[in-house]
């Protein structure tokens, strides 16, 4: 039997971090760790109309859980296009996280 197709035998380029090597086994059990998981897939899960005019800027986890969320537009002129969009945005981040885990977004320019 080969291992050739194996997810766990994947092989990297460089030596990876602990963090980063946890994050790929939590992504392989479909178990999402916390708000630094975010942070790393950030491109990813936002997909490249979003991820491509703002970057994440901060996240401050509240006392019941959910998480306030600042966005860094590239472009201080997509701030606007951002703000029509946040409905979106929270749909994705909640899909990802499995539950109401977004709370408010906010722009930093």
């Amino acid at each position: 039997m080969s291992n050739q197709n194996n997810k766990f035998l994947k092989r990297t380029a460089r030596p990876s971090t602990i963090a980063s090597a946890m994050g790929e086994l939590m992504q392989i059990f479909g178990v999402r760790a916390s708000d630094s998981d975010l942070i790393q897939r950030w491109d990813k899960i936002m997909g490249p109309e979003i991820a491509n005019i703002a970057k994440l800027a901060a996240i401050k986890k509240m006392r019941d859980g959910r998480f306030n969320i600042t966005l860094r537009p590239t472009n201080p002129a997509f701030t606007l296009q951002l703000s029509y969009m946040t409905d979106e945005i929270t749909k994705k981040i909640n899909k990802y996280f499995g539950r109401d885990a977004v709370a408010k977004i906010s722009f930093r320019k």
